[in-house]
């Protein structure tokens, strides 16, 4: 069964949110001039999209799991050599070719509290990035280098 996450609400994503929105409502509540007041509408209006919008958590369809997300962009030539580091030792990762190019995707979801880790490598075809390795579990203390 192959992983797959979801993106979810994270507890920074609420927390966000409603402090802009109890920001406004005290500027709307407050007897003052009307440039407060309308940035006060301004504040509730941006914090209720943010609310229904901002999602930067993960989880997994499988298990309810919460993860975070980090991305790092490598040239496509760089394909094989991290298929194969993947799939044997991820700390051999040339990480020297990162962001000189954006041929490949490599994402890691991770969860600090289980110290669960998956690692995906997506190639980049016109348009849209496609999945090019399978989603696979590391262990937390080989894919340090893999989250920073």
């Amino acid at each position: 069964m192959e992983k797959e996450f979801s993106r979810v609400h994270s507890a920074t994503d609420i927390t966000l949110s409603l402090v802009i929105i109890a920001a406004g409502c005290i500027l709307v509540a407050i007897p003052s001039s009307t440039p407060v007041s309308i940035l006060g509408f301004f504040l509730l209006v941006t914090g209720l999209i943010l609310i229904l919008i901002l999602r930067t958590g993960y989880k997994d369809n499988e298990t309810g799991e919460r993860f975070r997300k980090t991305e790092k962009y490598f040239p496509a030539h760089c394909k094989d050599s991290i298929a194969k580091a993947l799939a044997s030792s991820p700390d051999s990762i040339d990480f020297s070719e990162e962001d000189k190019g954006n041929g490949l995707r490599l994402d890691t979801y991770f969860n600090g509290k289980t110290g669960h880790v998956y690692a995906r490598l997506y190639e980049y075809i016109p348009y849209r990035y496609q999945p090019c390795s399978a989603t696979i579990p590391l262990k937390f203390d080989q894919a340090a280098r893999l989250i920073k």
